[in-house]
């Protein structure tokens, strides 16, 4: 493994229990429960978790800063949307959080749809919630970076603006890192201009190592004026103590979300976006992929992360993982469920697989 290369895990924060196969228990979202994840988490390796975002979700940026606050090393992964938030009220809160947790503050950037109109939000076609994206994205760098900010786009304007306290910067980190996803034409521009790292979802391969040609080639197009992009990998990984063992439980999750007890597994019937688009219709080139990439989920369920699995022992999983790395791939998002025990499983037997 690189040196580079970053582990973190993943923490639903949703008010319905049993999400993606979890245990269903009344206090799945306490403060209690989720801080006995990140507390798991810095104990097995990890270095943070992405913490996922929605309306009638809990507030994402409230759930980070109370676990930020119980825990010393745990880096937060907020998933935020621009028109949820402004520009300038979210660059104060995050160099807040920032400050308050001794630099620990991640963010992922969504763009994908959600229920607007509860919020009071509005959207425009696919083109106009890229460009509205992209402006954010360069406006809240700008408000780390700089100091009495005056800026007038389409979507957005600030005017002698100074946002307190100020980042600090440690070593090559100058603000929180700004992870981006999405697959559509309008989703590659923004990213391979503003994100400091594009997320790619479980592809096989091919697709990854095309993808990360295109963004590379895009960003020299568009004559990119930050570090290099970086690339992240989101999946779920199913690890158990032999493979045998791992494919028969694999098979076992996808019988029973066939069966209609998938519960919140559905979540894929929401969305059509470009990138969940191409993961359901991976199933149709084979159940298994590339060398234990499970497709079979997307038939059923999963959405996002949860569409695609890489199966297996924790050697066979971590030989999948070094040849993302090999692709260029440094920033890792994984999970399965139940989350708490996975997050000691393989804390325990991938993430030493992955140092070697």
């Amino acid at each position: 493994m690189s040196n580079t290369s970053e582990f973190l895990w993943y923490i639903p924060n949703d008010v319905r229990a049993g999400h993606r196969g979890d245990s269903a228990t009344l206090d799945h979202n306490s403060l209690e429960t989720l801080t006995e994840q990140a507390r798991a988490l810095e104990e097995h390796g990890w270095k943070g978790a992405l913490i996922g975002t929605g309306w009638g979700r809990p507030d994402t940026f409230t759930v980070a800063a109370a676990v930020a606050a119980r825990t010393t090393t745990f880096e937060p992964l907020i998933a935020i949307r621009p028109g949820y938030w402004r520009p300038a009220n979210f660059a104060s809160a995050a160099a807040t959080l920032d400050h308050l947790s001794g630099g620990r503050v991640r963010v992922n950037i969504v763009s994908g749809q959600d229920n607007l109109a509860a919020y009071g939000d509005s959207e425009g076609d696919q083109a106009h919630r890229y460009a509205r994206t992209k402006e954010f994205m360069r406006l809240v760098r700008r408000l780390w970076t700089e100091e009495n900010v005056t800026f007038s786009g389409g979507h957005f304007s600030v005017e002698g603006s100074t946002v307190q306290p100020r980042i600090t910067e440690n070593g090559h980190r100058r603000h929180p890192k700004l992870y981006f996803g999405g697959a559509s034409d309008a989703a590659e521009t923004v990213a391979a201009t503003e994100a400091d790292v594009q997320l790619f979802w479980g592809e096989p391969r091919d697709g990854v190592k095309e993808r990360i040609e295109r963004l590379k080639a895009l960003s020299k197009k568009l004559d990119r004026d930050l570090a290099p992009l970086e690339f992240g990998l989101r999946i779920t990984t199913l690890v158990r103590d032999t493979r045998e063992e791992a494919w028969a439980d694999a098979e076992k999750k996808v019988a029973a979300m066939a069966a209609g007890q998938g519960g919140t597994w559905q979540d894929h019937r929401l969305t059509v976006a470009v990138g969940q688009r191409r993961l359901l219709e991976l199933h149709e080139r084979g159940d298994v992929l590339d060398d234990n990439l499970y497709t079979a989920p997307g038939k059923f369920g999963g959405g996002g992360a949860g569409t695609t699995w890489l199966v297996g022992s924790a050697e066979d999983v971590a030989s999948s993982l070094r040849k993302y790395e090999a692709l260029g791939i440094t920033h890792f998002v994984l999970s399965d469920t139940p989350y708490l025990g996975e997050i000691k499983r393989q804390g325990e037997q991938l993430l030493p697989l992955m140092r070697k």
